[in-house]
Order: structure tokens, then C-alpha cells, then sequence
């Protein structure tokens, strides 16, 4: 039985394609390009800006072009980060279950705090999570494991008994470097770089739901 349950933000909690695809979207236009259906972008969703911009621009980091559309596409979030954001359904059910059994939880996510904050607090979530680690809250980002880390000190919950869901390879690479029990959400992005059965999670589960079952039947009373 996790003591305290800790999930990645966009992909696991909350479904945020909508809202960071506009922002692509909006780039392109501006830059004379077509923009790309809901279906191309959401499987790079959870790999960030980084990823977005690499679909829609073939860019990387280290080309020239890079810097000034990455400031770009954060000051158009950072306007309107939580229009269609939605939690996925289950998530609420699923997080009221586990308050009720006084079962802490929190977020982990690479996204900074900037952004982190309002699509918590627009979701209704900002006063129920016991931690909120975000992409600036540690040294390292994922997949290093400090964040995990920082989220146990915060829930004053040892690594060996915390339980972390993502939806992302690197969530469960952070994971295991902290020596977290994780799991993969399938309802999730999942992006494209390794088949889901590959990334060495300690299961994998469809939905929400899945994670009062895993705990526990107690946790569906």
C-alpha cells in the first residue's frame, strides 16, 4: 500500500493538448504555415515546448531559430493556460477517493512553476495537493530523480513508499532513479518513442480508476 501518490500533470491529471496545441498552432500561422490536427500534436504533448516545436518547425534546441520561437510560445501560453484544459474523467473521483482515505497525493511535472500554478488553482486542485514540484522546483528536471525527491521530503513520504504516475518514458526513468514505485497512465500522451510495454514501468493501467484497484479494494468503498 503507497502512503502517498504523486502524478505528472499534463497526460496523467490533466489534459492539456488542447490549450498548448493553440499556442503551436498560432506560431505556425504567423509563420505561414499550416497548422496540424489535434491528433498529430497530442502524442508530443508531454514532452513540452521542446517537443511541440520539433513537430511543427523540425527544430531543436540548438538551431538558431529555436530560442526566439520557444519565448514565444511561452508568452502565448502563460496569456490563457487553462481555456480548454480539462482534468481527465475519472481524475476527480479518483483524487476525492483518495482524500477521503486520507491517502496524500501531489504533482510532479516538468512544466515550471509559472505555468504549473494557474492550471492547478484554475482546475480547483491548488488547496488539495500535499506537494507541487514543478519543472523549476529542483536542480534537475526529469528524468533525474530529484524532483521525486524533493516531493517525498515535502510529503514526508520515504521514496520506497511513494507511487508515481506518468505517462511520459521519462517519468518512469525519474522514477526509478529515486527508487519510486511507478506506474504508466495509458490514458495519457505517451508520445512515440518506445512502445508502452517497454519502458519498464511497474504496471501499466487504463485509466484512473486502475489506481484505487491497484492500492487496494478498500479504496473503492
Amino acid at each position: 500500500m503507497a502512503k502517498a501518490i504523486l502524478f505528472d500533470l499534463d497526460g496523467t491529471l490533466a489534459d492539456t493538448a488542447a490549450d498548448l496545441g493553440a499556442v503551436l498552432n498560432r506560431l505556425l500561422l504567423e509563420s505561414g504555415r499550416s497548422p496540424l490536427p489535434a491528433e498529430v500534436i497530442r502524442p508530443h504533448v508531454s514532452k513540452g515546448v521542446r517537443g511541440l516545436l520539433g513537430i511543427g518547425f523540425g527544430l531543436v534546441p540548438a538551431d538558431a531559430d529555436y530560442a526566439e520561437l520557444h519565448r514565444r510560445f511561452l508568452a502565448y501560453y502563460g496569456e490563457s493556460p487553462c481555456v480548454e484544459t480539462t482534468l481527465f474523467d475519472g481524475v476527480e473521483e479518483m483524487l476525492a477517493c483518495l482524500e477521503a482515505q486520507k491517502v496524500p497525493w501531489g504533482v510532479v511535472t516538468n512544466k515550471t512553476s509559472r505555468y504549473t500554478l494557474p492550471v492547478i488553482e484554475a482546475l480547483g486542485l491548488i488547496g488539495r495537493a500535499s506537494c507541487i514540484v514543478s519543472g523549476d522546483s529542483s536542480p534537475r528536471p526529469k528524468p533525474a530523480p530529484d524532483p521525486l525527491f524533493l516531493a517525498s521530503t515535502i510529503t514526508r513520504t520515504p521514496p520506497a513508499d511513494c507511487l508515481y504516475v506518468g505517462d511520459d518514458l521519462r517519468d518512469i526513468q525519474s522514477a526509478r532513479a529515486a527508487g519510486v514505485r511507478v506506474v504508466a497512465a495509458a490514458w495519457g500522451y505517451l508520445g512515440d518513442e518506445l512502445p508502452l510495454e517497454k519502458w519498464g514501468a511497474d504496471a501499466i493501467l487504463q485509466s484512473p480508476a486502475d489506481i484505487l484497484r491497484l492500492l487496494g479494494s478498500r479504496m473503492l468503498e
